[in-house]
């Protein structure tokens, strides 16, 4: 597909999602932030220019950190920020996303993209279309259920990770900030998350064809690795390769010789599959499935025994998941969600 016809579909699918989403009208200023150093940013910058073409458009290599500083600190509350980022911008000791947030600002952040190469660039795409329907339906759908069952068993092929335990609160990212304090974050859309309330009732095993590997790129095996998981721990795996065995040899060495199991990510967006991948691990952990975290850090939930600043690791990892139930009903099988 030619760069033309994608900043079409993106300006289409980014008109939907600023409107369903975002509720942005012209009564609000619009900046988009953006470089143009790999060819996914550029067609990201280009497809917001004609989405928002009131938008007051803003080069980052064109500018000083502190004068792009200074122009997001004089909007006003409710206005949108757009940050298209190949790498991650940095404004000194600015946190760029949180420290927006704290000026009431609605924030859109596409970071990482050069981690993805120009052939991904139709997936990415494709993964900003929002289908507020099933975002929402399935989104709550799936929290309510997370929240009520006593249990999960994720079914990767014959291998079985069984969760004995209620789950923590599920929390979504389905572009409904209803109530919620900050309107936005990362994109591309679609996840609901949770862990388990007891890490250690967390065993058995569990295949993964994937892993975000030590560059924060998905890294595939040829054959598919098996976990083996006791109370809520890698305890061994099989099938393992250089590059896994580095990612728990790291873990073990900077967190008390332990892998915790940690986040049970449910990915909803169906225009990432097992087929359908892009390299940047933070984009493709939206992808249609179940993935896991492995490591201590999951700043989002706090637990006995864990400090907050001691967890140093969040790895995601990607299971062959035939089937996830919770409790006795199946909620996701054949590659989709039944619910």
């Amino acid at each position: 597909m030619q760069s033309e016809e994608l900043i079409l579909k993106a300006q289409e699918y980014l008109k939907t999602l600023l409107i369903e989403a975002f509720h942005h009208t012209d009564n609000e200023n619009a900046v988009v932030v953006y470089d143009t150093r790999c060819l996914i940013a550029t067609i990201l910058m280009e497809g917001y220019k004609g989405a928002l073409p009131h938008a007051q458009l803003i080069d980052f290599d064109a500018y000083q950190p502190e004068e792009v500083r200074a122009k997001l600190e004089a909007l006003n509350p409710s206005d949108l920020v757009i940050l298209i980022q190949s790498t991650n911008f940095r404004l000194d000791a600015f946190r760029l996303r949180v420290e927006l947030f704290k000026l009431k600002l609605k924030v859109i952040e596409h970071p990482h993209l050069s981690r993805m190469s120009d052939e991904e660039a139709p997936y990415f795409i494709d993964s900003l279309e929002y289908d507020k329907a099933y975002y929402r339906h399935v989104g709550r759908t799936l929290q309510s259920k997370i929240d009520n069952a006593l249990m999960g068993v994720l079914d990767s092929g014959g291998e079985q990770l069984i969760y004995a335990s209620p789950f923590e609160p599920a929390k979504v990212n389905i572009g409904d900030y209803t109530g919620m304090t900050n309107w936005g974050g990362q994109f591309p859309l679609g996840e609901v998350f949770t862990e388990a309330q007891d890490l250690r009732a967390v065993h058995g095993r569990v295949k993964i064809y994937c892993f975000g590997d030590v560059t924060y790129k998905i890294n595939t095996p040829e054959i598919p690795i098996t976990l083996i998981i006791e109370e809520g721990q890698v305890v061994a795996c099989e099938n393992s390769t250089p590059a896994f065995d580095l990612i728990l040899s790291n873990i073990r060495r900077d967190e008390g010789g332990v892998v915790w199991i940690r986040e049970l990510g449910f990915g909803l967006n169906r225009a990432f599959s097992k087929t359908r991948t892009v390299a940047d691990t933070g984009t493709y952990e939206r992808m249609c499935g179940v993935h896991i975290s492995l490591g201590a850090k999951h700043g989002t939930y706090g637990k006995p025994g864990f400090k907050r600043r001691d967890g140093l690791y969040h790895v995601d990892v990607f299971a062959d998941t035939r089937t996830f139930s919770l409790g006795d009903e199946v909620v996701y099988k054949d590659g989709a969600f039944v619910v």
